[in-house]
């Protein structure tokens, strides 16, 4: 069953002080394949759909131990690598590191991102809050031209903390100066991490729903939408 929010959820007179957004798959397209087809071609492999499905079964297991604080985020970035290192006799941290730079050189914000940031620019504060890491999300801001739009940027791997936990969300609140929790809305595109955890903290919630995927776990956005262009809607 697809919990979809009902149309007058776009209808308020709520003003915000802060939008939180998430970064991959929210304001940047996050194409690991392509990343890691560039990333392999560099060493003369050509990174197969097989490849790719294997690779996924133990990242995909790993990051949701590091959301679990399982494990680091440095264990996550090395453990994924180390069959690859093996093969190729590189260090799995290179083949990491080569594997961010690749996802920068690729990366294209989400159609409607720029826009968005443009139109909300001076009327509402903005940070990014991101399961992600430093050398990455750092790289690719400043290549699309998107971090002035930002007033703070709170990344999992700085923090030693990942979404859905309060802690880097209270990290993130206290960098903004501690506003009002009820004037402060997380956008985001994943309900386990962004949704649940800007509700644990207190926060209006926005769903960034683009392909109609299933609300499994049953919380509740404030609001859901489809494209960025009905988030503009939201905030007007």
């Amino acid at each position: 069953m697809n919990l979809m929010m009902p149309e007058v959820n776009l209808c308020f007179a709520k003003n915000y002080e802060w939008i939180l957004f998430d970064a991959d798959e929210t304001l940047f397209h996050f194409d690991a394949y392509g990343g890691l087809k560039l990333l392999f071609s560099k060493y003369e492999i050509n990174f197969s759909d097989e490849d790719y499905i294997e690779y996924q079964k133990l990242n995909k297991s790993l990051w949701a131990d590091y959301q679990n604080d399982l494990i680091t985020a440095q264990e996550l970035q090395t453990r994924r690598f180390n069959s690859w290192a093996d093969r190729l006799g590189v260090s799995a941290l290179e083949l990491n590191s080569g594997f961010l730079q690749a996802m920068a050189t690729i990366c294209k914000p989400i159609d409607g991102a720029e826009d968005l940031l443009r139109a909300l620019s001076g009327k509402v504060r903005m940070g990014i809050i991101t399961n992600g890491f430093t050398e990455l999300q750092q790289a690719r801001l400043e290549r699309t031209g998107l971090r002035d739009f930002f007033q703070i940027v709170v990344i999992s791997e700085a923090v030693g903390a990942a979404k859905p936990h309060r802690r880097i969300f209270d990290h993130a609140l206290s960098m903004m100066g501690d506003p009002s929790r009820d004037k402060v809305l997380m956008v985001g595109d994943t309900v386990e991490s962004d949704i649940l955890g800007g509700i644990n903290s207190g926060l209006d919630t926005c769903w960034f729903n683009a392909h109609g995927k299933v609300n499994s776990i049953g919380v509740n956005p404030t609001y859901q939408v489809s494209s960025l262009k009905e988030i503009e809607q939201v905030i007007q």
